[in-house]
C-alpha cells in the first residue's frame, strides 16, 4: 500500500508509465505513390482534376499573405 508522501508526490508530479520506445521511422525519400511524383503534382499527366488543383496551389503559394 501507498505511503501519505507516495500518494501526495504523484498527486504533484504525476504518474509516469514507461512503456517501450519507438525508435523514430527512417525516411528513405522514396516516392510511394504516383501521388507524390511531380508530373501528378503539376497535373503534367493529362488529368483536369489535378491541373485545376495545380493552379489552386500556386495561387495560395503566390499570396501575399504566404510570402514570408
Amino acid at each position: 500500500m501507498a505511503t501519505d508522501n507516495e500518494i501526495a508526490n504523484a498527486i504533484l508530479n504525476g504518474i509516469s508509465f514507461g512503456g517501450a520506445k519507438k525508435a523514430p521511422a527512417k525516411d528513405d525519400g522514396k516516392v510511394k505513390t504516383k501521388a507524390r511524383k511531380k508530373a501528378y503534382i503539376t497535373g503534367a499527366h493529362g488529368s483536369g482534376a489535378a491541373k485545376h488543383k495545380s493552379e489552386i496551389r500556386q495561387r495560395r503559394k503566390n499570396r501575399p499573405s504566404q510570402k514570408r
